[in-house]
This record gives C-alpha cells, structure tokens and sequence, in this order.
C-alpha cells in the first residue's frame, strides 16, 4: 500500500445502502428511471419514438422494481448481517430472480402474439441487465459512501484540532506565568518563547508537518517547564537513523511531553529525566516516550487524559491500523510507544 496515499483515507467500512432509507430508495427510482431512459433514446429512431420506447421498457421495470424494493425492505435486517460480497450477491441474485419471473410470467406484455421469440436469449439478455443494473446502483452506493466518509474524517480532524490547541496553550499560558512570578528576570525569555510557541501551535492545518518542526516546538516547550522546574527536569532525544524531515501529525509529541512532566517528573522530588527514543523499522516509525514517576502516583489531570485520547484517535483516522498506539506502565516508569508510516516530506509533495 502507498503509505502517502494512506494519509487522506481511512479504512471504508463496506456496507450495503440502507434499504429502509426514503433516500436510497428515491435515488433508486432516479437511477433506474434514468437508465431506462438512456435505453429508450438508444433504441428509438427518432425523437418521437422515445415515449413508445420507454413504455415497453416500463412495462418490465416497475413491476421489477416495485417488488425488488419491497423486498430489500423486508431484508434489510438481514442484509445488514451479511458480510459486504454475500449482500452484493444476495442483492443481484434478487434483482435477476424478479426479472426472470415477471419476463416468464408476464404473457403476452413480452411476448406478443405472433412473433416468434427466442425464450432463452430474452431471459439471458434480462438476466444481464438486471446484473448491469444492480452493479451501477452498488457501485454509485458505495462510491458516494466514500467521498462521505472521508468529509466525516476531514471534519472530525478539524474537530480534534480545535479540541487540542486550547488545552496546550491553556497549559502553555499557566506555565509562562509560573516563570514569571517566580524569576520575573527571566519573564521576557519565557514570553518569546511562549509567542514562538502559540504561533507554530496555530499555523499549521496540514494534517502532517515535519518532525524538525515538532521537534523545535518540544524544545520550547520543555524549555518552559526547566524555567519553572528548574534541573529536576531533563530530556535525553535519541533520534537514531530517523530523517528531520519524516512527517507526523502536528502536536503530537508534545502532549506526550507534557504528560510525562505533569505525571511524572514534578512529583518527583530528586526530578528525572524524559527518554524520547525516534527509531525506523522498515516502513515504519516507532516513537517511544518514558518517564520515571512515583510508585504511587495516581492523580491525573483531566486535561492530559483528553490530549493522550485525542493523539490516539488522530492516529487512527490519519492511518487507521497501520499506526498504533500502546501504553506501559511499571513500578517507577511511564512510557508510550506509538507505531506509524515513516513519510517522507518530498514523498507527499511527489503524490
């Protein structure tokens, strides 16, 4: 699978149309309609002969169509349980049983009295055009599922963002003013930081941005907390063979720093010092955050428990399984591993 292409879509899940629904059921009548029209216009040789035409046609379809709806409605429940190839057959296998019966049994509406008819090439060349029809009506069906599940991954991105930049600049904003009340000579410091941070936090509405530039963010970011902590805080990188260019989604380490401060090393009393591990894996990425804490630390603060679930659920609509997310913690430790593509900047721009 393209890693890139992977970005902009999530794992679809394939369902049959609800057949219960007033609007499946109207576009169904439009497009089937619409078809019979188009073979009508084929078949006639002149304008005025379309509306005969298309009365012939409609003499098969609505019957057909008429008991095929009413029966999908009936199976509805029962379609919705079948996995997705077993309800396209059970759809199809429908659409060419009732046109079978009504060509078979419809009397003379397709067999006019003295013209000789193949029976066998009528119910084979009705039988494929029951099936013709059934797939364009699936295929639109799932297409238009499609582009409406990736509008719903869009927005619920949009929505994530909107959730998790408050909660870091609220975070951001209680510790520039801790620095400030307490070492106001180092205040302006903390401030130009905190203005570089609140604009790269803000600027960026790519769903992926370059791992130097988060990296740059964490650097600010922990370098606000050591003004507040002081040398009880330290941060060993380990970035290994990874490219600064690798792409990830955007305020992602940093609530893992931020957690691991918050939770760890300021309820430390001698501090600690966070591990953040940057590895490859063939086409993967691994990101590993430690943190020692307290034995018994259990306090949580309800923000950071919302940034943790948010990174989790940015995960998996930007690459669904192939990324993961899995958390350990032990007597004295608390680490994070998270599992993604590895993508390159200039493989997106070469999409």
């Amino acid at each position: 699978m393209n890693k890139a292409r992977s970005i902009k879509q999530n794992t679809l899940t394939d369902a049959l149309p609800n057949f219960r629904n007033l609007g499946v059921t109207l576009r169904i009548l439009l497009i089937c309609n619409g078809l019979a029209l188009l073979q009508a216009v084929l078949q006639a040789n002149a304008w005025g002969d379309v509306p005969q035409r298309m009365m012939e046609i409609a003499t098969l379809l609505a019957p057909v169509l008429l008991f095929s709806l009413l029966l999908l409605w009936l199976a509805q429940p029962w379609l919705a349980r079948l996995p997705y190839p077993h309800g396209v057959l059970a759809v199809s296998a429908l659409a060419v049983a009732l046109t079978l019966a009504t060509y078979r049994f419809g009397g003379e509406l397709y067999h006019p009295p003295g013209v000789i008819d193949d029976a066998g090439f009528g119910m084979a060349r009705y039988s494929l055009l029951a099936l013709a029809v059934s797939a364009i009506l699936l295929m639109y069906f799932r297409w238009r599922s499609q582009v409406l599940s990736l509008a719903q991954h869009d927005a619920r991105l949009q929505v994530l963002r909107a959730r998790i930049r408050p909660h870091f600049l609220f975070n951001t904003i209680n510790a520039v003013l801790s620095v400030v009340r307490a070492q106001p000579k180092q205040a302006e410091t903390a401030l130009e930081d905190m203005s570089d941070l609140f604009r790269m936090a803000m600027g960026d509405e790519h769903d992926l941005v370059p791992l130097r530039q988060e990296m740059q963010l964490c650097r600010q970011y922990l370098a606000l907390e050591q003004l507040r902590i002081g040398e009880r805080l330290q941060a060993d990188w380990k970035t290994g063979d990874v490219q600064d260019d690798v792409m990830i989604p955007p305020l992602l380490l940093q609530p893992l720093l931020e957690n691991a401060v918050y939770h760890g090393i300021e309820s430390l009393s001698q501090g600690g010092a966070i591990r953040i591990v940057l590895g490859r894996r063939g086409d993967e990425l691994l990101i590993e955050v430690e943190n020692p804490c307290a034995k018994r630390e259990t306090a949580l603060h309800s923000g950071s428990r919302m940034a943790l679930q948010n990174i989790r659920e940015r995960l998996a609509l930007l690459f669904d399984v192939e990324a993961s997310y899995r958390v350990e913690r032990g007597d004295d430790f608390y680490r994070v591993e998270i599992v993604m593509p590895y993508i390159r900047e200039e493989s997106l721009g070469n999409r």
